[in-house]
């Protein structure tokens, strides 16, 4: 089953591109991994769980088609978007016969990117038709990163808001501090045990006279508990 929260692996040398990548992504409240060399991409998800990888083909360490390819062949199904510098027909078509799902040619707008990923994921999340959570009375808009409690709008950061969502999106669900921070960090990120605690904390002050309670089981984890269902 995947995660509540959107982690998305991209794999891509050129750093004005890679920089605007992550920060579009990571404006909507996802989680952006970022490599730069094809062998340790290809290591990293030998042994991480993502939602979506974004492939560029010309890569030092690994080619953008090996990884491909090494991916399929391990029964790994995450959906790949390829970016490619070439236009040729004959490579697109390699693209897809390795098992790639999509390709975007450079250069792109990023607002394609955006809707072909969006597709992809959705695909993923077997098509769900909602892009609104609710538990109790607190409603979480993913499209819109916007949350409410009752008729209330909160502010919520772009980390406070990926924590609600995983909590909501499995309301009565433990969630573990370790679990937590693979979501809320990514491995360029220095963060511990702690700082799930800062940011709990600071959910729950938005969260209060809420109908939905964020509970510590102490030494477990976090889970999001309705008022109605209690």
């Amino acid at each position: 089953m995947p995660r509540s929260a959107v982690r998305i692996l991209l794999v891509e040398d050129t750093l004005d591109v890679g920089e605007a990548i992550c920060r579009r992504f990571q404006q909507t409240g996802h989680m952006v991994d970022w490599e730069t060399d094809g062998a340790v991409a290809s290591d990293i998800m030998s042994f991480t769980e993502y939602d979506l990888v974004i492939l560029d083909v010309m890569l030092p360490g690994l080619d953008g088609f090996s990884i491909l390819r090494r991916l399929r062949q391990s029964k790994n199904g995450v959906p790949v978007l390829v970016l490619t510098a070439r236009s040729e027909v004959d490579d697109r078509v390699s693209a897809l016969d390795l098992g790639a799902d999509d390709y975007l040619v450079k250069p792109f707008d990023f607002r394609e990117l955006e809707a072909r990923a969006r597709v992809l994921l959705r695909r993923r999340s077997g098509g769900e038709s909602t892009n609104v959570i609710v538990c109790g009375d607190v409603s979480l808009d993913r499209t819109n990163r916007s949350v409410t409690v009752g008729k209330r709008e909160v502010q919520l950061k772009r980390r406070e808001m990926t924590l609600l969502e995983i909590l909501a999106t499995r309301p009565g669900k433990v969630f573990s501090k370790e679990e937590l921070l693979d979501q809320l960090f990514g491995f360029d990120e220095a963060a511990g045990p702690n700082a799930i605690e800062l940011y709990v904390g600071r959910l729950r002050k938005k969260l209060e006279g809420a109908k939905a309670r964020i509970v510590t089981l102490r030494g477990v984890g976090y889970q999001l508990v309705s008022d109605d269902d209690a």
